[in-house]
């Protein structure tokens, strides 16, 4: 059974914005897909290709992204500061981010995403 919720990532609606959307921005991965329907507002996602490079992904209202376990990512919003999404996993929600270092590069969900 999968999960989903709903978070709005705006200065008077987060708690600790500042703390979150910093925390948002270290680059990190996690142990499960990270999807992420954008409701309205707008983000971006920065994720790291094969080669260590950044890749900007900009989302907006009505967008869907799905980052596979395992891939090197962050995310900020744009000057606006209003990004309004839902959540979804495939199972249980894991909210763990496991952030870039040499442990987390011999992490299996990093291994995983290396070999497809």
């Amino acid at each position: 059974m999968g999960y989903a919720d709903i978070i709005c990532v705006a200065p008077d609606t987060l708690p600790e914005y500042e703390k979150k959307v910093k925390a948002f921005f270290e680059e990190h991965m996690h142990d499960d897909d990270e999807i992420r329907y954008i409701l309205d507002g707008c983000g971006y996602f920065d994720v790291r290709s094969v080669d260590d490079r950044w890749i900007r992904i900009k989302c907006t209202g009505g967008d869907l992204i799905s980052l596979p376990k395992g891939m090197y990512h962050r995310f900020t919003t744009d000057p606006s500061n209003f990004v309004h999404a839902m959540r979804l996993f495939v199972g249980a929600p894991v909210w763990t981010p496991i952030n870039r270092s040499e442990e987390a590069n011999d992490h299996s969900a990093r291994l995983e995403y290396l070999e497809e």
